[in-house]
């Protein structure tokens, strides 16, 4: 199992970046996929998910500025993220679970990209 993310990098504020994260070696298309992020010092926190059936939904920080999609033919997901602001400065983590009648049955993380953005 792999999950591989990238498009992260130093952006000013105001600016957009995309991530993508590639799966492989499991059912993409069945597992619910999220975008989470960690600044250092704190907490990974969710910023966005998408389920199997294409449901989103997005952390209130970020709402109106992120979308969140996935791509099951290219067994990828993506976060274009918009209108970038400092305090979304951060490790962008891809993760990949699912879940059956309440029951995590496998749960994937990526290695992380950094977003850093500047005032």
């Amino acid at each position: 199992v792999q999950l591989v993310e990238s498009g992260g990098g130093l952006v000013q504020a105001g600016g957009s970046l995309r991530l993508s994260c590639a799966a492989s070696g499991f059912s993409f298309s069945s597992y619910y996929m999220g975008w989470y992020r960690q600044a250092p010092g704190k907490q990974r926190d969710l910023v966005a998910a998408i389920t199997s059936g294409g449901t989103t939904n997005y952390a209130d920080s970020v709402k109106g500025r992120f979308t969140i999609s996935r791509d099951n033919a290219k067994n990828t997901v993506y976060l274009q993220m918009n209108d970038l602001k400092p305090e979304d400065t951060a490790v962008y983590y891809c993760n990949a679970k699912l879940e059956f009648r309440g029951a995590t049955l496998s749960d994937y993380w990526g290695q992380g990209t950094q977003v850093t953005v500047s005032s």
